[in-house]
Protein backbone atom coordinates (compact mmCIF):
# COMPACT_ATOMS: atom_id res chain seq x y z
CA UNK A 1 0.00 0.00 0.00
CA UNK A 2 1.21 3.58 -0.80
CA UNK A 3 1.78 5.51 2.40
CA UNK A 4 -0.72 8.76 3.38
CA UNK A 5 0.56 11.93 4.02
CA UNK A 6 -0.69 13.42 6.99
CA UNK A 7 -3.43 15.81 6.50
CA UNK A 8 -5.62 17.32 8.94
CA UNK A 9 -8.24 16.58 6.38
CA UNK A 10 -9.45 12.94 5.77
CA UNK A 11 -10.83 11.94 2.68
CA UNK A 12 -14.47 11.09 3.19
CA UNK A 13 -14.31 8.20 0.48
CA UNK A 14 -11.73 5.24 0.03
CA UNK A 15 -12.61 4.17 -3.28
CA UNK A 16 -13.47 6.46 -6.02
CA UNK A 17 -14.36 6.21 -9.78
CA UNK A 18 -13.35 9.64 -11.35
CA UNK A 19 -15.95 10.05 -15.09
CA UNK A 20 -13.75 12.29 -17.86
CA UNK A 21 -15.47 13.15 -20.95
CA UNK A 22 -12.86 13.71 -23.67
CA UNK A 23 -14.45 16.98 -24.05
CA UNK A 24 -12.27 18.17 -21.13
CA UNK A 25 -9.04 17.51 -22.54
CA UNK A 26 -9.81 19.77 -25.27
CA UNK A 27 -9.29 22.90 -23.37
CA UNK A 28 -10.18 25.94 -25.11
CA UNK A 29 -10.43 24.45 -28.17
CA UNK A 30 -13.11 21.93 -29.53
CA UNK A 31 -10.98 19.41 -30.74
CA UNK A 32 -8.29 16.69 -29.65
CA UNK A 33 -5.92 17.01 -26.45
CA UNK A 34 -4.45 20.00 -25.00
CA UNK A 35 -1.36 18.64 -22.90
CA UNK A 36 -1.31 21.07 -20.66
CA UNK A 37 -4.95 20.38 -20.15
CA UNK A 38 -3.74 16.34 -19.15
CA UNK A 39 -0.96 17.81 -17.09
CA UNK A 40 -3.01 19.79 -14.69
CA UNK A 41 -5.53 16.67 -14.50
CA UNK A 42 -2.71 14.48 -13.82
CA UNK A 43 -1.19 16.59 -11.15
CA UNK A 44 -4.91 17.07 -9.04
CA UNK A 45 -5.39 12.66 -9.58
CA UNK A 46 -1.57 13.05 -7.95
CA UNK A 47 -2.59 14.84 -5.13
CA UNK A 48 -5.93 13.06 -4.29
CA UNK A 49 -3.85 9.94 -4.56
CA UNK A 50 -1.38 10.77 -1.95
CA UNK A 51 -4.62 11.06 0.65
CA UNK A 52 -3.97 7.32 0.00
CA UNK A 53 -7.75 7.25 -2.35
CA UNK A 54 -7.85 4.44 -4.73
CA UNK A 55 -8.79 6.22 -8.04
CA UNK A 56 -10.27 4.06 -11.14
CA UNK A 57 -10.62 6.34 -14.24
CA UNK A 58 -13.53 5.81 -16.90
CA UNK A 59 -12.34 8.32 -20.01
CA UNK A 60 -14.45 9.35 -22.90
CA UNK A 61 -13.81 9.89 -26.37
CA UNK A 62 -16.19 12.91 -27.60
CA UNK A 63 -12.86 14.93 -27.85
CA UNK A 64 -11.38 12.69 -31.13
CA UNK A 65 -14.62 10.93 -32.54
CA UNK A 66 -18.36 10.54 -31.18
CA UNK A 67 -19.99 6.81 -32.39
CA UNK A 68 -23.10 8.78 -32.02
CA UNK A 69 -22.43 11.92 -34.13
CA UNK A 70 -20.67 9.99 -37.05
CA UNK A 71 -24.02 7.49 -37.10
CA UNK A 72 -26.34 10.34 -37.29
CA UNK A 73 -24.95 11.05 -40.61
CA UNK A 74 -24.98 8.04 -42.11
CA UNK A 75 -22.14 6.07 -40.90
CA UNK A 76 -23.02 2.43 -39.87
CA UNK A 77 -23.74 2.81 -35.55
CA UNK A 78 -22.29 -0.19 -34.65
CA UNK A 79 -19.07 0.46 -36.45
CA UNK A 80 -19.14 4.10 -35.21
CA UNK A 81 -19.42 3.09 -31.52
CA UNK A 82 -16.39 0.85 -32.40
CA UNK A 83 -14.20 3.72 -33.50
CA UNK A 84 -15.80 5.89 -30.33
CA UNK A 85 -14.30 3.30 -28.12
CA UNK A 86 -10.91 3.20 -29.76
CA UNK A 87 -10.48 6.84 -29.09
CA UNK A 88 -11.24 6.54 -25.61
CA UNK A 89 -7.94 4.43 -25.74
CA UNK A 90 -5.77 6.92 -27.48
CA UNK A 91 -6.90 9.23 -24.55
CA UNK A 92 -6.42 6.65 -21.76
CA UNK A 93 -2.83 6.30 -23.23
CA UNK A 94 -2.30 10.00 -23.32
CA UNK A 95 -3.47 10.26 -19.49
CA UNK A 96 -1.68 7.40 -18.45
CA UNK A 97 1.46 9.24 -19.97
CA UNK A 98 1.13 12.64 -18.10
CA UNK A 99 0.57 10.09 -14.94
CA UNK A 100 3.46 8.57 -14.73
CA UNK A 101 5.21 11.45 -15.73
CA UNK A 102 3.77 12.88 -12.15
CA UNK A 103 5.01 9.90 -10.74
CA UNK A 104 1.99 8.64 -9.91
CA UNK A 105 2.01 4.43 -10.63
CA UNK A 106 -0.84 3.42 -13.10
CA UNK A 107 -2.40 0.80 -15.90
CA UNK A 108 -4.43 0.71 -18.56
CA UNK A 109 -7.35 -1.56 -19.10
CA UNK A 110 -9.17 -1.78 -22.23
CA UNK A 111 -12.42 -3.90 -22.84
CA UNK A 112 -11.48 -4.67 -26.11
CA UNK A 113 -8.47 -6.52 -26.30
CA UNK A 114 -5.45 -4.75 -27.95
CA UNK A 115 -2.83 -6.39 -25.47
CA UNK A 116 0.65 -4.29 -26.82
CA UNK A 117 -0.55 -0.98 -25.22
CA UNK A 118 -3.00 -2.24 -22.48
CA UNK A 119 -4.60 -5.06 -19.83
CA UNK A 120 -7.60 -6.45 -21.01
CA UNK A 121 -10.10 -5.23 -18.38
CA UNK A 122 -10.20 -8.07 -15.58
CA UNK A 123 -12.51 -7.10 -12.46
CA UNK A 124 -9.93 -8.68 -9.91
CA UNK A 125 -6.60 -7.65 -11.72
CA UNK A 126 -8.18 -4.02 -11.67
CA UNK A 127 -9.16 -4.33 -7.99
CA UNK A 128 -5.97 -5.43 -7.22
CA UNK A 129 -4.17 -3.25 -8.73
CA UNK A 130 -6.19 -0.27 -6.74
CA UNK A 131 -4.95 -1.82 -3.70
CA UNK A 132 -1.20 -1.86 -4.56
CA UNK A 133 -2.07 2.07 -5.03
CA UNK A 134 -2.20 2.68 -9.09
CA UNK A 135 -4.93 4.52 -10.91
CA UNK A 136 -6.30 2.25 -13.29
CA UNK A 137 -7.94 3.70 -16.52
CA UNK A 138 -10.45 1.50 -18.12
CA UNK A 139 -11.10 2.37 -21.77
CA UNK A 140 -12.89 1.43 -24.82
CA UNK A 141 -16.21 1.77 -22.94
CA UNK A 142 -17.74 -2.13 -21.95
CA UNK A 143 -16.24 -3.10 -25.45
CA UNK A 144 -20.04 -3.03 -26.48
CA UNK A 145 -21.91 -0.40 -29.26
CA UNK A 146 -25.03 1.44 -28.39
CA UNK A 147 -23.64 1.88 -24.65
CA UNK A 148 -21.89 5.29 -23.70
CA UNK A 149 -18.86 5.66 -21.00
CA UNK A 150 -21.93 7.27 -18.63
CA UNK A 151 -22.93 3.50 -18.94
CA UNK A 152 -19.26 2.63 -18.27
CA UNK A 153 -18.74 4.96 -15.27
CA UNK A 154 -21.68 3.05 -13.45
CA UNK A 155 -21.36 -0.40 -14.67
CA UNK A 156 -17.05 -0.15 -13.46
CA UNK A 157 -18.24 1.74 -10.38
CA UNK A 158 -20.41 -1.28 -9.19
CA UNK A 159 -17.66 -4.06 -10.27
CA UNK A 160 -15.14 -2.55 -8.77
CA UNK A 161 -17.30 -1.55 -5.26
CA UNK A 162 -16.44 2.50 -5.77
CA UNK A 163 -18.41 4.69 -2.99
CA UNK A 164 -19.19 7.66 -5.46
CA UNK A 165 -18.76 8.91 -9.00
CA UNK A 166 -17.01 11.84 -9.48
CA UNK A 167 -18.37 13.24 -12.89
CA UNK A 168 -16.18 15.64 -14.39
CA UNK A 169 -17.65 18.31 -16.52
CA UNK A 170 -16.99 22.12 -17.71
CA UNK A 171 -20.12 23.13 -15.62
CA UNK A 172 -20.13 23.90 -11.52
CA UNK A 173 -23.41 21.16 -11.07
CA UNK A 174 -26.55 20.29 -12.79
CA UNK A 175 -28.96 22.76 -13.97
CA UNK A 176 -32.83 23.12 -15.57
CA UNK A 177 -31.37 24.07 -18.58
CA UNK A 178 -27.46 24.60 -20.10
CA UNK A 179 -26.55 27.59 -18.17
CA UNK A 180 -23.70 28.38 -20.78
CA UNK A 181 -27.04 29.29 -23.25
CA UNK A 182 -29.90 30.49 -20.65
CA UNK A 183 -28.09 32.44 -18.07
CA UNK A 184 -30.78 32.12 -15.43
CA UNK A 185 -30.45 28.50 -15.60
CA UNK A 186 -31.10 27.66 -12.56
CA UNK A 187 -28.33 25.35 -10.64
CA UNK A 188 -29.17 22.35 -8.03
CA UNK A 189 -27.00 21.31 -5.09
CA UNK A 190 -28.92 18.26 -4.29
CA UNK A 191 -30.73 16.05 -6.52
CA UNK A 192 -32.65 12.19 -5.96
CA UNK A 193 -32.25 9.46 -8.93
CA UNK A 194 -35.90 9.91 -9.54
CA UNK A 195 -35.66 14.22 -10.04
CA UNK A 196 -32.59 13.11 -13.01
CA UNK A 197 -34.65 10.64 -14.57
CA UNK A 198 -38.34 12.92 -14.41
CA UNK A 199 -37.39 15.71 -15.40
CA UNK A 200 -34.72 14.03 -18.05
CA UNK A 201 -31.42 16.17 -16.82
CA UNK A 202 -28.46 15.60 -18.87
CA UNK A 203 -26.17 14.13 -15.55
CA UNK A 204 -25.67 10.71 -17.32
CA UNK A 205 -27.95 8.50 -19.80
CA UNK A 206 -30.56 6.85 -18.15
CA UNK A 207 -28.92 3.76 -17.85
CA UNK A 208 -26.82 4.76 -16.27
CA UNK A 209 -28.49 6.89 -13.49
CA UNK A 210 -30.58 3.30 -13.63
CA UNK A 211 -27.83 1.39 -12.25
CA UNK A 212 -26.70 3.87 -9.62
CA UNK A 213 -29.96 4.10 -8.36
CA UNK A 214 -29.98 0.37 -8.29
CA UNK A 215 -26.83 0.24 -5.93
CA UNK A 216 -26.91 3.48 -4.44
CA UNK A 217 -23.98 5.08 -5.54
CA UNK A 218 -24.08 8.71 -5.87
CA UNK A 219 -22.59 11.24 -8.07
CA UNK A 220 -21.03 14.42 -7.68
CA UNK A 221 -21.12 16.71 -10.41
CA UNK A 222 -18.44 19.29 -10.67
CA UNK A 223 -16.34 21.65 -12.86
CA UNK A 224 -13.01 20.30 -13.66
CA UNK A 225 -11.72 23.87 -14.37
CA UNK A 226 -11.52 24.76 -11.24
CA UNK A 227 -8.40 23.62 -9.59
CA UNK A 228 -8.66 21.33 -6.57
CA UNK A 229 -12.15 20.97 -7.06
CA UNK A 230 -11.46 17.20 -7.13
CA UNK A 231 -9.75 17.32 -3.92
CA UNK A 232 -12.58 19.13 -2.41
CA UNK A 233 -15.13 16.35 -3.40
CA UNK A 234 -12.37 13.71 -2.41
CA UNK A 235 -12.38 15.47 1.08
CA UNK A 236 -16.17 15.77 1.46
CA UNK A 237 -16.51 19.51 0.87
CA UNK A 238 -19.59 21.04 -0.74
CA UNK A 239 -19.26 21.20 -4.41
CA UNK A 240 -20.79 21.03 -8.09
CA UNK A 241 -24.18 18.66 -7.28
CA UNK A 242 -24.77 15.60 -5.64
CA UNK A 243 -26.98 12.89 -7.09
CA UNK A 244 -28.03 10.34 -4.76
CA UNK A 245 -31.33 8.23 -3.29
Amino acid sequence: MVETKPSMKQPRYKRILLKLSGEVLTGEGTYGIDPEVIREIAQEIRDIREFGVEIAIVIGGGNIFRGVAASSRGMDRVSADYMGMLATVINGLALQDSLEKAGVHTRVQTAIEMREVAEPYIRRRAIRHLEKGRVVIFAAGTGNPYFTTDTTASLRAMEIGAEVILKATKVDGVYDSDPLVNRTAKKYDELTYLDVLKNQLRVMDTTAISLCMDHQIPIVVFNLKERENIKKVVLGEKVGTIVRG
